[in-house]
């Protein structure tokens, strides 16, 4: 029988209410034109165009066709917009809105999905079982094969070129969250429209309504089109309900916290371009959540039931009734229940021949099983379909007596057909429960997992739920929900008789077991068969979780939504189980891929982490400043002056401080207030050195390690009141250090009295050093008195400069006397010009972070994350004494006493001096005991920090070495790329090592 015919894609159905054909719509599809309809997803579309082929699976690339109509579909993934910078990998054709000039190609094939060369592989499908790679990719090595795996792994392809839709995030707070607006949820909705509940309503489809949408049923007098459509009338209308269409919930988290996607206009496709958000993020957090998530249609499992043509009853319902689109002339309907009777109704309504009807169940007779007869369509009871026909689409099944345990008798009958509807029974959408951490348990009489207990403020309705008949989820959302929520039953709400008939008890068929099982497909999109089942089952795979990881089952795009359940069926079978002892795998989020840009928003480009610029620069720039980023800050490298090199901008800097006067800007660094009448016990915990001690007015330097000793941060902290202390960090760790110590307060010392604040952007930082530092600062206006005697090191002073109020800090990094003036950010600029302008006569100096690393190296100063790794503790920079001094607990103590922390041979933080002058000393450099050592040798230690120094006219530097404190003056070598330098180990400081110059 010859089956194809001239395809007019705008000649509908007529009764479709979802699609105008007066409106056609073009586009492409793997480089092809046709026509479709307003209000057609692509996959309608395609298959109004007659397109059989819209994809190829994974590993075997064997031909696929549609398979559903929703988000389960596994087979339909394509490249969406490729090249334009509005590409979409792995989309799902049936959640796609058709829309003027949409460009869509398949996926994984090569040249396109209908003519592939790579389904070759499928010839060699033995040699790929389950798991294969890890047992036939070990010689001669695994990079052998790596660029060819690398080369046909994957689905979709990544975008190239940069995104061009606009993205961002909402938070929502609600009263009630209703996940789903099919039957089950806008009853719900409407129950609560009466309250004074806040209710937010969502549903992924591009209009609510559910599977009313795609079926013909009646509630009361209504048909369920209409009462969809009164119902959203009444909610529309009903101030305190919110309704959210085309919005994903993706993810489930504790304490009722939701994430949601929220396609705004993908469905304008590029016409939106560089316009409106395309899709946007939701953070939800809601009183009470109500799952009406609706079930997923399972496919039968029998040999080839992946062919082209073979759909989910359900799909094949969906496309005729919501879209006017018959996916097939001469149908079959094989089933397990009598759902699926429904199909062949519809069908045959609409015209399309119903070849027969294939019942799994030998013993049926219901109304549906009389109502099939009587409009003729022939009935098989106690069989099933042994063999497809047809390589690329489906010709004919070849049906066989079913015995009842999953055996097939001999052929008794090839049916000729372009069109299977299969259904084995529906699946409760139970993921976001399960991510809430619901436990599920297994009912035998409906054959799925349904909902069990919940800790968190839950209900879960509706088919969801497992009750799957229409008036069962109307009375679930109209009665159940209210009643869970405390609030009274609207009278007003009655449940309408739907049009339901008793139905026959359905029977679990999970495999044809007398059929081969290498033919019998699982996951359509990663070619998991019944054999790749039984092969985990021989190789000893007991728990569920590790068959899913060798078998890749449920891992593709759809996540198993089709084939968990028959994966856990076959395995029960297989280890003589029941279906709840194997037990399902876990469910994480997203329930549906989220677009990275959702998750990015606005924090985009330069929005991702905005670049932070000094109060003073415009200054810097305009004098010639070199501008780097650290920390996510702008700051001067060093300052150019006209024909000069960067070495000579440094050597100019550095001799300017030691010689005579500089100016640095250090507002970047950390700034955090700590207040409280529990601040000196709280920071006496975060440091290791004592921090109640410190007097009023007075700075200390200090150390913070984290729970296992290692130092994570360093700087001085100044006491500015009993009660109020100022602790600066690192640049990079202040935003770092003051999250931290906020968890510490807010999770571990909650009974402290204690307020924390990073104020580091809130203040700019000028600090003038060098040995006529004093003479600069005291020309400015200010009743700070600077003298030596007034204001000694390692103090503080509250005034005012030039009329601003300010902070004024003697401490050094340079070893020299400085004095570090902070006031009001919006003052930086003007305090920067003034210091800089009463320093004219001394000949002031700018000077960059370069110069600042060369000074400190010189005299030795500890720079945290440079001269320390993710192992280094306080006792190998030489503060065990200190340690020692303190009685009480800190952050990191009780670490510091384990034997590894206390070993003599550690890397400890020691200077280093070339015995050559001329010789440069490479950081990364690694000590060694010989000037001719033999590749390789174990390392002594590296060279942390090294520069060169004018004032000392050779390369000095930092390190970390084996055993260090106990070998100063010890020669040694360090050795990098190829050469050996010999090197001299000394203390720290390399420059005034007494500390005279800091303290004139």
């Amino acid at each position: 029988m010859n089956l194809s015919k001239q395809i007019n894609p705008l000649d509908r159905v007529t009764n479709a209410h979802r699609v105008n054909p007066a409106k056609p719509i073009s586009f492409k599809f793997d480089g092809k034109t046709y026509v479709g309809c307003e209000g057609d997803t692509l996959a309608s579309a395609l298959l109004a165009n007659d397109v059989t082929v819209v994809g190829r699976s994974f590993k075997l690339h064997r031909p696929r066709g549609l398979m559903s109509a929703g988000i389960e579909e596994s087979n339909a993934l394509i490249q969406l917009e490729s090249g334009s910078g509005y590409d979409e990998p792995n989309a799902r054709a049936t959640l796609i809105p058709l829309y003027e000039g949409l460009n869509a190609k398949g996926q994984n094939s090569w040249p396109n999905v209908n003519r592939d060369v790579f389904s070759v592989l499928s010839l060699f499908h033995r040699m790929f079982p389950a798991s294969f790679y890890y047992k036939s990719m070990m010689w001669p090595s695994w990079h052998f094969y790596e660029g060819l795996v690398r080369k046909m792994a994957g689905l979709g392809k990544l975008p190239e070129l940069p995104d061009k839709q606009h993205y961002e995030k909402q938070n929502i707070h609600c009263d009630v969250l209703i996940c789903g607006g099919g039957a089950s949820g806008l009853a719900a909705t409407l129950a609560l429209a009466h309250t004074d509940k806040k209710v937010l309503l969502v549903d992924a489809q591009e209009e609510f309504g559910g599977s009313l949408l795609g079926e013909n049923r009646s509630i009361g007098s209504q048909s369920g089109l209409e009462w969809v459509e009164n119902t959203l009338s009444q909610l529309q209308a009903a101030p305190n309900v919110t309704m959210l269409s085309r919005t994903m919930i993706s993810g489930y988290y504790d304490q009722n916290f939701l994430v949601g996607s929220q396609r705004v206009t993908n469905h304008l496709g590029r016409s939106n371009e560089n316009k409106k958000i395309r899709e946007r993020l939701l953070r939800i957090r809601a009183e009470h959540v109500v799952l009406a998530t609706g079930a997923i249609e399972r496919p039968l499992v029998f040999p080839n039931n992946d062919r082209p043509g073979i759909m989910l009853a359900s799909g094949v319902q969906c496309y005729l009734n919501r879209y006017g689109v018959k996916a097939g002339q001469r149908a079959v309907v094989v089933c397990n229940n009598d759902n699926a009777y429904r199909v062949a109704f519809d069908m045959a309504n609409a015209g399309v021949d119903v070849a027969a009807l294939i019942d799994t169940r030998a013993s049926v007779n219901g109304p549906f099983q009389s109502k099939i007869k009587e409009m003729g369509i022939p009935l098989y009871a106690g069989t099933m379909i042994r063999k497809v026909h047809g390589r690329r689409k489906v010709k004919a099944v070849s049906i066989a007596a079913h015995n009842g345990d999953g055996h097939l008798g001999k052929t008794i009958k090839t049916i000729e057909c372009d069109l299977v509807a299969m259904s084995a029974g529906w699946t409760p959408t139970i993921h976001l429960y399960s991510q809430a951490g619901g436990q599920l348990s297994f009912n035998d009489e409906l054959k799925c997992f349904v909902p069990n207990r919940c800790d968190q403020n839950i209900s879960v309705i509706g088919a969801a739920n497992g009750r799957f008949h229409l008036e069962e989820c109307l009375t679930d959302g109209l009665h159940v929900v209210p009643k869970t929520l405390g609030t009274t039953v609207n009278p007003e709400l009655n449940i309408s008789a739907c049009d339901e008939f008793a139905e026959e008890p359905s029977e679990a068929y999970w495999y044809t077991k007398n059929e081969n099982s290498e033919k019998q497909w699982l996951d359509f999109q990663y070619d998991v068969k019944v054999s790749d089942i039984e092969l985990a089952n021989r190789e000893n795979f007991l728990s569920i979780e590790h068959v899913k990881r060798f078998t890749t089952n449920g891992m593709s795009v759809d996540q198993g939504k089709t084939s968990n359940v028959n994966a856990l069926a076959v395995m029960a079978e297989l280890c003589g189980k029941k279906i709840e002892q194997v037990g399902t795998t876990k469910f994480r989020p997203p329930y549906h891929p989220v677009t990275i840009g959702a998750f990015a928003g606005r924090d985009i480009r330069e929005n991702y982490s905005p670049r932070l610029e000094m109060p003073a620069h415009q200054w810097h720039v305009a004098n010639g400043a070199h501008m780097e980023d650290m920390g996510g800050w702008q700051r001067p490298e060093y300052y150019l002056q006209s024909g000069e090199a960067e070495e000579d901008a440094i050597r100019r800097e550095v001799l300017a401080v030691r010689h005579s006067v500089g100016m640095f800007d250090g507002s970047p660094l950390g700034k955090i207030e700590v207040k409280g009448p529990d601040a000196a016990a709280f920071l006496n915990r975060i440091y290791v050195n004592n921090v109640e001690s410190l007097k009023t007015g007075f700075a200390r330097y200090g150390l913070m390690c984290n729970e296992n000793g290692v130092v994570m941060d360093d700087g001085v902290f100044v006491r500015l009141s009993d009660d109020h202390f100022l602790l600066h960090t690192t640049s990079s760790g202040a935003s770092r250090i003051s999250l931290w110590m906020e968890e510490w307060l807010q999770c571990e010392w909650p009974n402290l009295q204690v307020v924390i604040c990073n104020a580091t952007t809130q203040w700019a930082n000028v600090t003038v050093s060098g040995p006529k530092a004093r003479d600069v600062v005291a020309l400015l206006a200010s009743d700070i008195d600077f003298s030596r005697e007034s204001f000694p090191h390692m103090q503080v002073r509250i005034g005012t400069v030039n009329g601003v109020d300010a902070r004024v800090l003697r401490a050094s990094f340079t070893g020299e006397i400085s004095y570090e003036i902070s006031v009001p950010a919006r003052y930086g600029q003007g305090l920067w010009e003034a210091i800089y302008k009463a320093g004219e006569a001394y000949g002031i100096t700018p000077y960059g972070i370069e110069s600042l690393l060369v000074l400190r190296t010189e005299k030795g100063y500890l720079h945290i994350g440079v001269d320390t790794d993710g192992t280094t503790n306080p006792l190998d920079l030489g503060w065990g004494r200190a340690i020692a001094k303190k009685e009480v607990d800190f952050i990191g103590r009780r670490s510091l006493s384990r034997p590894n922390d206390t070993r003599d041979d550690r890397f400890q933080f020691v200077g280093i001096e070339v015995v050559n002058p001329s010789d440069s000393l490479p950081v990364g450099g690694h000590f060694v005991n010989s000037a001719n050592p033999i590749i390789p040798v174990k390392t002594m230690g590296y060279v942390t920090s090294s520069y060169y120094s004018p004032n000392l006219d050779k390369c000095i530097g930092l390190g970390l070495v084996e055993g260090a404190s106990a070998r100063a003056g010890e020669e040694t070598f360090v050795y990098s790329n190829g050469k050996t330098i010999a090197v001299k180990l000394v203390q720290p400081s390399h420059f005034d090592s007494k500390g005279e110059r800091l303290n004139g």
